[in-house]
């Protein structure tokens, strides 16, 4: 560690650095899940339809999707610390006015300016975490900014559907402005750029053009897409294969003129490390398997179960609190173990959850729902932690700032797939099982035969009679076979991602565990 390195961690703690980046991360994730819970309610405020409402959340993941990976080099270019208050000072700036928006245009574009701001901060903050903390103590410090990743969106849907029912869907934009503030003071305080980021600048950067277009529209179009598959009946619709076209083009386009650049927007080579390519492929798989259950199991509480969307964040909620308590449990055996060794017990424990999230049915309590959420989310962190720290290994310390946009893109990526994918799978799913339910409802079925005369007894004691009483008797039996017929398709979402988490496994041990000399070169580049 430099004498440099040294003066700025003696007059600034770098725990403090932590906690202030932190805050940040915190305001975006929490505000993304809050957004989700209360699109009802910002539909009808706005008069706009379901379909129509669900821009609000593509307009603010399209432009956090095409600002990721830019990120890398748009930190080298203006500054780290420059760049990073920009978009704290954007998101902040930019939530305020969705909470003054009267119109769905108007809430879509700062909605756009919003992800702007906010796709930028993760990988801002984990490069500042990086560069502040020793290759020893990156596990606690990425243990707590992973607890506001990981935290915020488990909370979220509780704190969004209690304020949205108790005040008004406004306010979940309001609430980020003394935080922003609070966010640009500290920042402005204690966070500085490393020696090697001024050298970079100070000789000049050229600027790839053609790659940043090709991003944008690759990013954008590809974003687009998985946002809007199921919806239009994916390659059916004659926009959405026009879009993946243009998507599969710019993108093969970006990879070619990034591999050959010299001065690259995103650093492709990095890839040939094997660490990091690794990491990168784990970071798409945790992106899957959290965006996707987190989507899931609130839909599933909600449609099929009937809660209420307050209620359903309730489900969420104990898995967030116990997050706080497994983060620093992570860090400690990420500092003392193998980390290869910890990923791999996290992706057990994840997979096992996943498992056991196979066993819901339409007699499961919040109860139940809970403490199977909080099964997984317990393997969680181990996986967090160790993969973010051996991201960084074996990479030059002026790469930092494309390791970190990089790896929040997988990540990205991942849960946009992810959730799409698991939609797509799920709806499949529930209409082939209701297929195959609705062979038995027939006359020659006595089951079929006893249950619906007993139905058909039940109206016709309280009122219809004869025709009447059968077709409710029918009607409710359909009903019944819709949602059993949900349950299987959540059922085998859910054993989805099983497989997929379990298939991780045997690819930990790929990963190169870190020599004696190559562990002190790191901790001296920092």
């Amino acid at each position: 560690m430099n004498g440099e390195a040294l003066a700025t961690q003696h007059v600034y703690n770098p725990w403090l650095i932590a906690i202030t980046v932190t805050l940040a991360t915190f305001m975006q994730v929490l505000d993304s899940s809050i957004a989700n819970i209360a699109l009802p309610h910002i539909a009808g405020s706005v008069g706009a339809s379901t379909e129509e409402s669900t821009w609000v959340l593509t307009s603010y993941l399209v432009s956090s999707a095409i600002i990721l990976p830019l990120s890398g080099w748009l930190i080298t270019v203006m500054g780290r610390k420059r760049f990073y208050m920009t978009c704290v000072a954007v998101f902040t700036a930019s939530s305020v006015l969705c909470g003054l928006a009267t119109s769905l245009p108007m809430l879509i574009l700062f909605r756009v300016l919003q992800g702007i701001g906010g796709g930028g901060l993760q990988p801002c903050e984990q490069a500042i975490l990086a560069d502040t903390f020793s290759a020893k103590q990156r596990g606690m410090a990425f243990a707590i900014y992973g607890m506001a990743a990981l935290v915020a969106p488990a909370m979220g849907p509780t704190i969004g559907g209690w304020i949205t029912d108790n005040y008004s869907w406004h306010w979940i934009f309001f609430i980020n402005l003394p935080v922003g503030l609070l966010s640009l003071f500290m920042t402005q305080r204690v966070v500085h750029d490393p020696p090697w980021m001024k050298e970079k600048r100070s000789s000049g950067i050229q600027t790839d053009y053609i790659g940043i277009g090709l991003i944008v529209v690759g990013v954008g179009f590809l974003q687009y897409v998985l946002d809007k598959g199921q919806e239009a009946d994916w390659f059916g619709s004659h926009i959405i294969a026009t879009c993946s076209i243009i998507a599969a083009a710019a993108l093969i386009a970006m990879v070619i003129q990034e591999w050959t650049n010299n001065e690259p927007i995103i650093d492709l080579k990095l890839l040939k490390k094997r660490n990091f390519a690794t990491v990168i492929l784990f970071n798409f798989v945790l992106g899957l398997v959290l965006n996707g259950s987190t989507i899931l199991i609130p839909q599933f509480l909600q449609n099929t179960m009937g809660y209420t969307a307050e209620r359903a964040g309730m489900a969420l909620m104990p898995g967030g609190l116990i997050m706080i308590v497994v983060m620093p449990i992570a860090a400690i055996a990420c500092a003392r173990f193998d980390n290869r060794a910890v990923i791999a017990f996290g992706l057990v424990v994840l997979a096992l959850s996943m498992y056991h999230l196979t066993s819901i049915n339409l007699d499961v309590t919040l109860g139940q729902v809970q403490l199977l959420r909080v099964l997984q989310i317990i393997g969680l962190p181990f996986i967090f932690v160790s993969i973010t720290t051996m991201s960084y290994v074996g990479v030059p310390k002026e790469k930092n700032n494309q390791v970190s946009g990089m790896s929040n893109f997988s990540k990205n990526i991942g849960g946009a797939i992810g959730i799409s994918i698991l939609n797509t799978f799920m709806f499949r799913q529930s209409q082939i099982q209701r297929a195959n339910l609705t062979i038995n409802t027939n006359r020659s079925n006595p089951f079929f035969e006893r249950l619906l005369a007993r139905i058909t007894g039940g109206f016709a004691a309280t009122g219809p009679h004869g025709i009447d009483a059968s077709k409710k008797a029918l009607a409710q039996i359909s009903s019944m076979i819709d949602r059993q017929a949900s349950v299987l398709g959540y059922i085998n979402s859910f054993w989805l991602m099983a497989v997929v988490v379990a298939c991780m496994v045997p690819l930990v041990f790929i990963l190169k565990k870190p020599g004696k000399t190559e562990g002190e070169t790191a901790a001296q580049a920092h």
